[in-house]
């Protein structure tokens, strides 16, 4: 489905990924862990087509789609959801949930979202902005839904909340993996992730350190990567 194939980027002259190589399988989920620094966000920036790499490829369903712009990743299907509340906090709910709908499936959008959130079908009047921090997050991952994506990039989408509202989020990504999407998750709870995951990788400045399914990566390994061990 997505292949990083060799990239390398960073920002400025300044070298942030090193020949990092990671597949996501059709019907996946991929979680991709490491401390702090470690490139995880750039690689979601490189393979959403936000940052264009200093070295390598990307290819999504065998196409090489390296020079892309982000427009035209998301017309083949690829979904990012950044870190923090990636909503137009001005704008209504309602508005931000039409903003991602395709010509002519205004109302199917908003039936989606809601199925995804009900919470937000009592909020469609409010201000984005005025929302709690887990409604934003729900706001913004029913993008995911709405846009019915195939490969969907998950930057730290549980970052602040309450365990009942990551609770809620976390059955969302089961149901959106259910359905057949992708999933490249970036996530501060590795047991949450781990549980969620078909395959990991390990980032660590900037390379990958380890590559295979969750039941291979024990937890001393994963607190030696934290801590910046060797």
């Amino acid at each position: 489905m997505l292949l990083l194939d060799g990239i390398s980027a960073g920002y400025g002259g300044v070298t942030v990924l090193r020949g990092v190589t990671l597949a996501v399988p059709p019907s996946s989920v991929v979680a991709l862990l490491g401390p702090n620094g470690a490139g995880k966000t750039t690689l979601l920036r490189v393979a959403s087509g936000l940052l264009r790499p200093t070295g390598g490829r990307m290819l999504l369903n065998g196409e090489d789609v390296t020079r892309r712009p982000p427009q035209d990743l998301v017309a083949r299907g690829v979904c990012h959801v950044p870190e923090g509340r990636g909503v137009f906090p001005t704008m209504t709910v309602r508005d931000n949930v039409l903003l991602q709908a395709r010509p002519g499936q205004e109302a199917d959008a908003l039936e989606r979202a809601v199925a995804a959130f009900p919470r937000l079908g009592q909020r469609m009047n409010q201000v984005a902005g005025t929302m709690s921090g887990g409604e934003q997050q729900m706001l913004a991952l029913a993008r995911a839904y709405v846009q019915s994506p195939s490969v969907v990039l998950l930057d730290e989408v549980s970052m602040g909340l309450a365990p009942k509202i990551v609770d809620e989020i976390f059955e969302f990504l089961r149901m959106l993996a259910g359905q057949g999407a992708s999933l490249l998750l970036v996530e501060q709870y590795v047991t949450r992730a781990l549980e969620a995951a078909d395959y990991v990788y390990l980032l660590d400045r900037g390379a990958v350190s380890f590559a295979g399914e969750p039941g291979e990566l024990d937890s001393a390994a994963i607190f030696a990567s934290y801590l910046g061990a060797q």
